[in-house]
């Protein structure tokens, strides 16, 4: 009844009895049933048949049934194919006369198909045995984590100047209610000490090229201004630095200073230089000292990375209510976004 209910299977035999180049067709209730394979393996088998129109539900449930039975039977898998009656024609259809004309059709299509396949062999090649993770957020940070613990190198790519994302703003985590850094922070350490992970925060993929398996990617890298291997995050910069600018991390409801890091966990714990508010005053640079991990004359900088695969975990922005102002947003101080009521309630924020 599943396709029988609108489509009369009677006349689709009939019609595809009498098609041009038909041998065999018949009405078979469970066709992808052991006992249904076998009677086509039968046939093949024989030499009765060298094509093969299987017309019943969508080709994503069974189609690699009958293209394996198919291939086992000494024909190439191309030489198979699936006439979709049930999902584009009996579910969608109330008329039987309607419904069993389409199926007919369909069928007919997939005859003429089958008829001008040819042989087809999967070919293989070398891949490239890295990965490339584009978000540093927690999804990025775990898939990271669960490539690299399989055996293979991972390159993780991360636009701000610490991995983390929003999860890391977050006050209490469901359904246990755990500090969401308690949650978050170990990972971050955990993936910052992966041999086999390098993390390239300040960074986003400019441009692809390749094919599966096997791709170039070009990373661009937005200076710091701080070399990342000498910095030890003493913090020493930002006290003595007199610019004082809104907090974007704490959504605004605090100020930072023109050289910070977003916050106390970062991961790298490696200061950034906001060269949009630095007045050059040079004080970090007397402070950090003999360190010398201040560096003005950085540049941007372009990576090429050879990946055979690429995971997107980019994450999301909350929406914007500046421009709305929906439900008195901007007006009164007492309406907030949900990523700032986070950051109130959160024992750092």
């Amino acid at each position: 009844m599943n396709i029988a209910r609108t489509v009369d299977v009677d006349k689709v035999v009939k019609a595809a009895k009498s098609y041009r180049g038909v041998v065999h067709a018949l009405k078979y209730k469970y066709l992808c049933s052991k006992p249904g394979q076998n009677l086509i393996k039968k046939w093949i088998e024989e030499g009765k048949i060298d094509r093969i129109v299987v017309a019943a539900c969508s080709p994503t449930l069974h189609e690699v049934t009958f293209r394996g039975v198919v291939e086992a039977s000494g024909i190439n898998f191309y030489a198979c194919e699936i006439a979709n009656i049930r999902e584009q024609c009996s579910w969608v259809h109330e008329n039987m006369e309607k419904a069993t004309k389409k199926a007919i059709k369909i069928v007919n299509t997939a005859i003429e198909k089958v008829r001008l396949d040819e042989a087809l062999t999967p070919i293989s090649v070398p891949v490239t045995k890295r990965a490339l993770v584009i978000g540093g957020g927690i999804s990025g940070i775990q898939a990271a984590l669960d490539v690299a613990n399989s055996g293979y190198e991972v390159v993780l790519v991360e636009k701000k100047s610490s991995i983390g994302g929003h999860m890391a703003q977050l006050s209490e985590t469901f359904p246990t209610l755990d500090c969401s850094q308690c949650i978050l922070t170990p990972r971050m350490v955990e993936i910052s000490q992966h041999p086999r992970v390098k993390i390239r925060t300040c960074s986003e993929v400019t441009k692809a090229s390749g094919y599966i398996g096997n791709f170039k990617i070009e990373v661009r890298a937005r200076p710091r201004y701080i070399n990342e291997e000498v910095c030890d995050g003493c913090g020493e910069c930002a006290d003595v630095c007199p610019v004082e600018i809104p907090n974007e991390w704490e959504m605004n409801l605090t100020t930072k200073k023109a050289i910070s890091i977003p916050f106390p966990q970062a991961v790298p714990l490696t200061y950034e230089i906001d060269m949009d508010h630095c007045i050059e005053c040079y004080k970090c640079v007397e402070v950090c000292g003999k360190r010398r991990a201040i560096n003005f004359s950085q540049k941007e900088s372009y990576i090429t990375e050879e990946v055979g695969a690429i995971i997107l975990a980019t994450g999301y922005d909350p929406y914007s209510l500046e421009n709305g102002q929906e439900y008195g947003y901007g007006k009164n101080m007492d309406v907030i976004d949900g990523l700032t009521f986070e950051r109130i309630l959160s024992a750092s924020g």
